[in-house]
C-alpha cells in the first residue's frame, strides 16, 4: 500500500507541474497588453513600465513563470491588479470557504438521495419505478442550471413565501437554519445536475453485483437480503461511484459559475468570471491552480480509497 501511495503521490505532482505551466500560458495569451488594459488608453510609457516592473511584467515569459510559480508554492500569490492592490490569498481563500460551504451542502444532498434511487432502482429493475428514476435522471440531467435555478426561485423563493427562502444567496452563518435558509436552492439546484449521474452509475454497479456468484452464495447460506445488499452489494456497486463524486466534488467548488450567479453566491466560480473580466492575471492563475490542485486532490483520495476498498486496485 506504501508504494501504491508513493506512485499516486508522485504523478499527482507531476500533474499538477505540467497543469502549473498550461495555465500560466493561457493567462499570458489574453489579447491586448494588460498593463494599457488596466491603466488605460491615456497611460504614459513611464506608467506602464511602472507597472510593469510592480507586478513582475517586466522581465521574459519563462523568467515570469519560474517567479510566479516559486511564489505561488510558498504562499505568495501575487497582488491583485484592481480593488487597491490587495493580496490575492487571502481573497481567494475567503471565496473558497464560501464554495465549500455550497459543495458541501450539496454533497449532503445529492449523494445520499442519488444512491437511495440507484439502489431501488436497480432491486425493481424493468418495473415502473426503475423506468421512472432512469427517465428522471435523464430528465434533470438535461435541464439548464439557470432553468433549474429559476423554476426554484420562482416557484419557492417567490411562490412559497411562508418558507422564508430569499431568493438570493449570502454566506451562511454558523447556525443550522441559516445553513439550510441560504443554501438550500443553489444546493438543491446543483444537486439535479449531480443526481442523475449517481444515480444511474450507483443503478448500473449494483444490477453488476446482484448477478455475480458470491451474492447468491450469500444468499443460500441464509443472510438476510438486506444484509447482502448493504453490506456486500451497495459497498461493491458503490466503487466506480466514489470517483464520480471525487470529480464532483472539484466541480462543485470552482465550477459554479451559472448557480452562482443566478443566486448572487460570492463563490469561487463567480470570483474567477470578475477576474478574467478585468483581465486580472495573478487572480486568475491563483484561482486555477486551486481549483485544480482540489481536483487532483479529490481525485487521489478517491484513488486510495478505492485501493483501500479493492486490494485489486492497489497490487496490480
Amino acid at each position: 500500500m506504501t508504494g501504491y501511495i508513493i506512485r499516486r503521490v508522485l504523478l499527482l505532482g507531476l500533474t499538477l507541474l505540467v497543469t502549473s505551466a498550461l495555465v500560466f500560458a493561457l493567462t499570458q495569451i489574453v489579447p491586448g497588453d494588460v498593463a494599457r488594459l488596466i491603466l488605460g488608453r491615456d497611460a504614459s510609457p513611464e506608467q506602464i513600465a511602472t507597472f510593469k516592473a510592480q507586478f513582475g511584467l517586466d522581465v521574459s515569459p519563462p523568467q515570469q513563470y519560474v517567479n510566479w510559480l516559486g511564489r505561488f508554492i510558498v504562499g505568495d500569490w501575487g497582488r491583485s491588479f484592481t480593488g487597491g492592490n490587495l493580496p490575492v490569498r487571502p481573497l481567494v481563500l475567503e471565496r473558497l470557504g464560501n464554495s465549500m460551504r455550497l459543495a458541501l451542502m450539496t454533497l449532503l444532498l445529492s449523494v445520499p438521495l442519488a444512491v437511495f434511487l440507484g439502489m431501488i432502482a436497480a432491486l425493481r429493475e424493468n418495473t415502473w419505478i426503475d423506468g421512472l428514476v432512469s427517465i428522471g435522471s435523464l430528465a434533470v440531467v438535461g435541464l439548464p442550471e439557470f432553468v433549474t435555478a429559476l423554476v426554484l426561485i420562482n416557484g419557492l423563493a417567490l411562490g412559497v413565501r411562508e418558507l422564508g427562502l430569499p431568493s438570493t444567496s449570502m454566506v451562511p452563518n454558523n447556525t443550522l437554519e441559516d445553513w439550510v435558509r441560504q443554501l438550500i436552492l443553489p444546493a438543491l439546484t446543483a444537486t439535479f445536475v449531480l443526481l442523475g449521474y449517481i444515480a444511474r452509475l450507483t443503478r448500473a454497479g449494483v444490477l453488476e453485483e446482484l448477478k455475480k456468484p458470491y451474492v447468491r452464495m450469500a444468499t443460500l447460506k441464509g443472510l438476510p437480503r438486506r444484509v447482502v445488499i448493504v453490506k456486500h452489494v451497495l459497498r461493491n456497486a458503490l466503487l466506480p461511484t466514489i470517483t464520480v463524486i471525487a470529480i464532483s466534488f472539484g466541480w462543485l467548488i470552482g465550477g459554479l459559475v451559472v448557480i452562482e450567479t443566478v443566486f448572487n453566491y460570492p463563490g469561487l466560480g463567480s470570483l474567477l468570471v470578475e477576474a478574467v473580466k478585468q483581465k486580472n492575471l495573478f487572480l486568475m492563475q491563483a484561482i486555477v491552480m486551486l481549483v485544480v490542485t482540489i481536483y487532483a486532490l479529490a481525485n487521489l483520495a478517491a484513488d486510495l480509497l478505492y485501493g483501500v476498498l479493492n486490494p485489486r486496485i492497489r497490487l496490480g
